[in-house]
């Protein structure tokens, strides 16, 4: 298989995406009264510091009153979006935070909706992914980890915060099958959230974590965890430290896309409230120092824009998921 040609072409696409923020915001004035964000999992995950972080701009810039969160688990995200779809009418203050997985797991039928039944607002942001160990692990690198993979497979299980053949899943079996070895073969243990996937890390319940790049960082500041590779072309300021997948001989690129989702039937002056709004985040710098903090990377896709994005991605990760019998 030719996982790598797939990550290649994912991050060509990402990269496609990547827009510089227009002019400085001048500050001073409230595009949005209130924003309610709905969490699709559970504390301590990608989505939870995604909703969060983009709401402290927000507010911090005055583009925003006020921002209140919602940690709404269950069903891989599906349980989420439901309730977004079957109360859309009440909840156009409302914005969903959402990634990768709602590709992926519309694709396998984890849920029956996918981002075409959703108000499209923005892509925000990008996040690479990471392999991480507990902070007392005897593996330091990615070269350790494949030789204890290579030791005793069925032991050496990588843990993620989605299910089998979701978005942490996917990124175990791109690094591996660039390591050479068969993604099919891996262990994968899903959990719901980040959170519940560090805890097993800490236990030993797993060898190695599949997460993401900004998760990892905090994890890794916290002392809780080693980095041992980003799936980034070079090494990210927010952690310096931590090597890439590359300079280890393993040739794996991904960004996973972070964004905003609203209720069908949104109303226009509503949805280009919400755009305004984030178009001009982008040039503050409470933003700046919420992204420059988790490492991410600026990925601005507003409405027409995002759905572009979405239906490519949504091709080239279904032919990779059919390669690994996921469909």
């Amino acid at each position: 298989m030719t996982i790598f040609n797939f990550t290649r072409r994912v991050a060509i696409a990402a990269s496609a995406a990547l827009m510089i923020a227009g002019p400085g915001y001048a500050g001073g004035h409230q595009v949005v009264e209130s924003i309610h964000f709905l969490i699709p999992g559970g504390a301590g995950g990608g989505w939870d510091g995604t909703a969060r972080g983009t709401g402290e701009a927000l507010t911090g810039a005055g583009l925003v009153g006020s921002a209140s969160y919602e940690n709404m688990s269950g069903g891989g995200g599906g349980k989420a979006i439901g309730y977004l779809i079957e109360n859309a009418d009440s909840l156009h203050g409302t914005l969903m935070v959402n990634s990768t997985p709602i590709v992926i797991r519309s694709l396998t039928g984890v849920f029956p909706h996918n981002f075409r039944d959703l108000t499209l607002v923005s892509g925000t942001i990008g996040d690479y992914a990471a392999l991480v160990v507990n902070a007392d692990s005897n593996l330091s690198s990615m070269s350790d980890l494949i030789s204890a993979y290579d030791a005793d497979p069925s032991g050496t299980a990588i843990g993620g915060g989605s299910v089998p053949g979701g978005m942490d899943h996917l990124v175990a079996a791109m690094v591996m099958e660039a390591a050479g070895k068969d993604a099919l073969n891996v262990k994968y243990i899903p959990y719901d959230a980040g959170g519940k996937a560090m805890a097993a890390l800490l236990s030993g319940e797993i060898k190695a974590l599949s997460t993401g790049f900004s998760e990892a960082v905090a994890m890794a500041q916290a002392g809780e965890v080693k980095i041992l590779g980003v799936t980034s072309d070079a090494r990210v300021d927010a952690f310096a430290d931590a090597p890439t997948m590359k300079e280890q001989g393993i040739d794996t690129n991904f960004v996973n896309w972070r964004g905003f989702f609203a209720a069908p039937g949104l109303p226009d002056d509503k949805l280009a409230a919400y755009q305004d709004a984030i178009d001009k985040m982008y040039a503050t710098p409470e933003w700046e120092a919420v992204r420059a903090r988790n490492g991410w990377v600026n990925i601005h896709n507003p409405g027409d824009k995002f759905q572009t994005f979405l239906e490519g991605q949504e091709k080239v990760i279904g032919d990779l998921m059919k390669k690994l019998g996921f469909l």
